[in-house]
């Protein structure tokens, strides 16, 4: 039987995971100083001619220790104390990126520094006429780690675009990301502070076998697009133990297109024990083209994010999205909780059935079991298209208090057990077009 949502909360604040958390995070940083003893060979980027004194362009220094480890067969880059301010760089294979405690990584702050070809950055198509600031293709056995800090000057590129963003809502202007790894293999990023991003913080693109873990990712909660982690196209990933406070989404699995040979671009994702503070939650989409499947999300707690568990895209982006599990997950003061939807950005009051075509959202078996959750706005919304209606959802062990119920629109096959929705006014649950199977037995507010 569940007792009051808000007292539930008060139990697992995630203050009280905390030092779980960190002591996990010590456990991992202390393997990050076990590998920094083995007998790989280690490249001193100060050896290189880095000053690392936060004034001096250290660029050349840092790319010559990255290149020279690569060629020699890997070895480990060591990022002593001190700032490493640079343009951007470029990763390369059986290479441990090591920044000690006290070593930051800094990118500089001149736009030009990142434009493919020079000219006005504001006039640029998109993103991809920028480089980001650390990249590597096509490479395995990769890790970013140590106590230090990556941090991408996003100062420079935050205030344009949200001006932007104003005059034309929903509008990103195009700018650099921080970390994109594309087709890469056998990715550790561990234990080190990754923050200011001018806009996603770190892209694995079409990578394989990717571990991020014990990282925390910083941003201000106004500053636009700086999603935390955006894993596009990728499989096998584990996030775990990672501490998110971004302007933008948490976590945002992106599926933007059909891969050759496979049935799903985005596939057997875990992200497990991270803390979520400020943002737009854990996320799929809006892009799903290429389908999403075997997504796990559990033992996570979330305070004062825009969304909870989202699930967005829209006709003509949206594809196959099944077996998506969240298990014990704890929310406070979450604006939407649960937000599962075939419309994006905005859901329409009304909305007539169009011809199902291969890029129409399909959205079934998802199962939120373990779920308690306050709101200052509502419980949420599970809303399908009429002409693709979501289906098999299940609710189990879910107590949400919030001022306004939770919507069901066009969706078949959604089932609760021990539920409780606490509303300060109107019905629990609101339902149009849709049939909640065992509803007469939720929990009475």
């Amino acid at each position: 039987m569940i007792t009051s949502c808000k007292n539930k909360i008060e139990l697992t604040d995630w203050r009280r995971m905390l030092p779980a958390v960190l002591l996990l995070t010590s456990v991992i940083l202390l393997c990050g100083e076990t590998a920094a003893q083995s007998p790989d060979k280690v490249f001193d980027v100060r050896q290189y001619g880095a000053k690392g004194d936060g004034k001096t362009l250290d660029t050349e220094a840092i790319q010559k220790a990255l290149d020279e480890c690569g060629q020699t067969g890997g070895g480990i880059v060591q990022f002593p104390p001190g700032t490493y301010l640079s343009k951007p760089i470029v990763l390369q294979s059986k290479t441990i990126l090591q920044l000690d405690e006290g070593a930051k990584l800094q990118a500089t702050t001149n736009h030009a520094d990142f434009m493919k070809t020079p000219g006005d950055w504001l006039s640029a198509r998109g993103g991809s006429d920028f480089i980001p600031f650390i990249s590597g293709k096509d490479l395995t056995d990769v890790t970013i780690t140590g106590k230090g800090t990556i941090d991408g000057s996003g100062e420079v590129w935050w205030g344009p675009a949200e001006e932007a963003r104003r005059k034309k809502s929903g509008y990103t202007l195009p700018r650099p990301n921080l970390i994109i790894l594309t087709r890469c293999k056998n990715v550790k990023i561990t234990s080190v502070t990754i923050q200011n991003a001018p806009k996603f913080h770190l892209v694995p693109t079409d990578c394989e076998d990717v571990v991020i873990e014990g990282v925390i990712f910083k941003a201000p909660a106004d500053s636009p697009n700086t999603d935390a982690i955006d894993p596009s196209v990728s499989r096998r990933v584990l996030i775990s133990r990672c501490i998110i406070d971004v302007g933008d989404d948490n976590v945002a699995i992106k599926s933007g297109k059909k891969m050759n040979g496979r049935e799903f671009a985005c596939e057997d994702i875990t992200v497990s024990d991270c803390v979520f503070l400020h943002g737009h939650g854990m996320s799929i989409g809006s892009e799903t083209v290429g389908g999403v499947r075997n997504l796990t999300v559990q033992r996570c707690t979330f305070e004062n994010t825009d969304n909870g568990l989202r699930i967005k895209s829209y006709r003509g982006r949206g594809g196959l999205v099944e077996n998506i599990t969240y298990s014990d997950i704890t929310m406070k003061n979450v604006t939407v909780p649960i937000s599962i939807s075939g419309y994006y950005p905005k859901v329409p009051t009304e909305n007539e059935a169009q011809p199902v075509t291969p890029e129409t959202p399909v959205y079934h078996n998802i199962r939120i079991t373990n779920l308690t959750a306050t709101s200052p706005r509502s419980a949420g919304l599970i809303v399908g298209l009429p002409e693709s209606q979501i289906s098999d959802v299940v609710l189990e062990n879910v107590c949400i208090s919030a001022p306004v119920g939770l919507t069901v629109r066009n969706a078949k096959g959604v089932k609760i057990k021990n539920v409780k929705i606490e509303v300060k006014e109107g019905q629990p649950f609101i339902l149009d077009n849709a049939v909640v199977e065992e509803l007469d037995k939720a929990e009475k507010p």
